[in-house]
């Protein structure tokens, strides 16, 4: 009786000892970043989005009324603080005035700094005086800064159908 008792708990303990999928280990190479977005505007994804330099380069190559539609990530350099209507992207040694298309969703106001990708249509647009002084005043900037605004402006802009803000 005794050994039959032993021969059981040795078979039990096997049997918990079996591999089981659910416990067994990941290795690196299996592993998989699964990165956090939240999504403004149309749902995206993040294939196939270009970096900022390439977005420059691209703009570098359009003249005005040309546009192209087109992917890209970079971060956020300015949001507008009257309702999060536009934001202003880093594009290096340029950046980018992104607004959204049918002004169909707007952009939390305290994400500057963060990194963002935007599909939709890159275009050269010529901004006029009024214009840049609404943005300015929507940035809250001074009088003095508003005052110089006194000529129209050669504008890097893009009209996002949808943004992912990483989380």
């Amino acid at each position: 009786m005794k050994n039959s008792l032993l021969i059981l708990s040795i078979l039990i303990l096997l049997g918990a000892c079996k591999n089981n999928p659910e416990n067994q280990q990941v290795t690196a190479d299996e592993l998989v970043d699964e990165i956090s977005y939240a999504t403004f505007g149309e749902a995206i994804s993040q294939d196939e989005a270009i970096t900022k330099e390439e977005m420059a380069a691209l703009f570098n190559t359009l003249k005005p009324g040309d546009t192209v539609e087109v992917k890209f990530t970079s971060i956020v350099n300015e949001v507008c603080q009257s309702k999060g209507c536009w934001m202003k992207i880093d594009l290096g040694d340029q950046e980018t005035m992104v607004r959204f298309k049918d002004y169909g969703f707007f952009m939390p106001k305290n994400i500057s700094g963060e990194e963002v990708t935007l599909e939709g249509k890159a275009y050269i647009e010529q901004m006029s005086i009024e214009e840049q002084r609404h943005y300015a005043e929507d940035a809250d900037a001074t009088d003095e800064e508003i005052a110089k605004i006194t000529e129209p402006k050669k504008t890097l802009s893009f009209e996002a159908k949808g943004v992912l803000l990483k989380e």
